[in-house]
């Protein structure tokens, strides 16, 4: 019997050797055409974050915490940076496809790679169908100023929805243009990784210029006032004060899963060891400076208390100063370009990890599947896309955005952790590359405590989802994963 335990524990603890040729060596199954240079990769980064805290969680963030909501974003870039020093390390000495799945696997062990797998994947599922929601909303703001017609409201509107007494189910509705959304970055995701890379370039820099538009105009009504009181006054629904601050730095903290997404191509990446630490970097740098910019310029046009509700509200801000329709034509517009480059990256980043699970045994092949002309993973692209829009279609998006903070500080506290744990296997043999300053421990601690800070405030129900959502992954594991590993062959 102790034989047994003993064998048990081995397998939930086995760790994966780090590949010693990153271009490629060492891996069982299909592998990844490396088409992505340093440039791409940090559009990548970018694209996968600006889009989504800034034209759509300002909505649910600024309610919570009024105009400190600032403090919230600088809590979350802060605790994004932090972990954005664990990445380039891990990154330097991991170069493979899978981000924090990959890492966690070679250091702490397969049980808690998987946990982490299913935390990605929660992550990113939801991040594209939320992000997806919100461009539904953009897109009906272009129409109604431009041609004078809305998408009729039935085929707007999802069927479950967060009202006053909890879940309200609303039928006969359902949000057809996600759909349509989703199903357009399924097919430029099954041409391949170079095409989509380069789509994306084009529309990150389209969205940074959108976004510059919005600070400039914003800002010819700006108005000091607005920012008195800085912290959230009414404390009926608990938001008053600092904890306010907190709970919107948890609803704005998945905005920064574009580190995440950076790593996750280490597999398509020319000379990872290299690249990929800059581009978390950097894009980490240019996401932080627009966010603070859009953010100060939008809550200075406008009070706090007309954030909440507020569909398209960007689009509206522009609108209300001006007293013109067209820069609220022009946002929307490029609201409606920058939007899609998220969910691509979103829908991406999940691909890409399936991927790295399914070459390891722990999900079924069907994930790693290649087609021999593009050489991306068409089946699981397919499979990504119709589960993604499915919750699109028919969840409100107030459900989604807490669940992927949770899983996005879940993965970023796994990564700190992950530091210490190869500085210790790799003792006797250090290899060269990008390391955290102040040894292995400071800023990865640092990490996982702003991380833990954050999730404190997070609603109870995000915790119970996140909660049964660990329990099935338990349960895969247990009855597929430890019986398939391509460590037990």
């Amino acid at each position: 019997m102790q034989r047994v335990n003993s064998s048990f524990l081995q397998k939930l603890t086995r760790t994966k050797p780090i590949p010693s040729n990153p271009a490629g060596g060492g891996h069982h199954g299909e592998t990844l055409k490396r088409s992505i240079g340093l440039f791409s990769l940090t559009m990548i980064g970018v694209g996968a974050t600006i889009g989504t805290g800034i034209f759509f969680t300002m909505v649910e963030a600024v309610p919570k915490a009024g105009p400190s909501v600032l403090l919230s974003f600088l809590i979350a870039a802060v605790t994004a940076g932090l972990t954005a020093l664990c990445y380039a390390e891990l990154a330097a000495r991991i170069p493979a496809s899978g981000s924090s799945y990959s890492y966690a696997y070679a250091t702490v062990g397969e049980f808690a790679a998987f946990i982490m797998a299913a935390c990605l994947l929660l992550e990113y599922g939801l991040a594209a169908s939320a992000t997806a929601i919100g461009w539904s909303d953009y897109l009906n703001n272009f129409l109604q100023n431009t041609v004078h017609w809305q998408i009729p409201t039935a085929l707007r509107s999802p069927m479950l929805v967060s009202g006053p007494n909890g879940v309200e189910i609303h039928g006969g509705r359902f949000n057809l243009p996600p759909i349509i959304l989703i199903a357009i970055c399924g097919i430029m995701l099954a041409r391949g990784t170079k095409e989509s890379a380069t789509t994306n370039a084009i529309m990150v820099l389209i969205k940074l210029g959108i976004l510059v538009f919005f600070a400039v105009v914003a800002f010819s009504g700006f108005d000091a006032k607005n920012f008195v009181p800085f912290f959230n006054p009414d404390n009926s629904k608990g938001y008053g004060g600092l904890v306010g601050v907190t709970a919107a730095a948890g609803t704005v903290f998945f905005s920064f899963i574009g580190l995440d997404t950076v790593a996750c191509a280490g597999d398509e990446v020319h000379n990872p060891k290299r690249n990929v630490p800059i581009g978390i970097l950097a894009a980490l740098l240019i996401v932080t400076i627009f966010y603070l910019l859009v953010a100060v310029a939008a809550l200075g046009a406008q009070p706090a208390s007309m954030f909440a509700g507020q569909e398209a509200g960007l689009s509206v801000i522009l609108e209300n100063v001006t007293g013109r329709s067209w820069p609220a034509i022009v946002l929307s517009a490029g609201a409606v370009i920058s939007v899609f480059s998220v969910t691509l990256l979103s829908i991406y980043g999940q691909t890409r990890i399936l991927f790295a699970i399914s070459r390891d045994g722990l999900v079924p092949n069907v994930f790693q599947r290649i087609d021999p002309r593009t050489r991306t993973p068409i089946s699981s692209t397919l499979i990504v896309c119709v589960l993604v829009s499915m919750v699109a279609a028919l969840v409100d998006s107030n459900f989604l955005w807490d669940m992927v903070s949770m899983g996005t500080l879940t993965a970023f506290s796994v990564v700190a952790i992950a530091v210490p744990v190869l500085r210790r296997q790799q003792a006797a043999a250090p290899t060269a590359g990008f390391r955290v300053p102040f040894g292995p421990y400071v800023v990865p601690g640092l990490s996982v405590a702003a991380c833990l800070f954050i999730m404190k405030d997070l609603s109870v129900m995000t915790i119970r989802v996140f909660l049964v959502w660990m329990i099935v992954a338990v349960a895969i594991y247990l009855l597929y994963g430890i019986r398939h590993s391509r460590l037990d062959t």
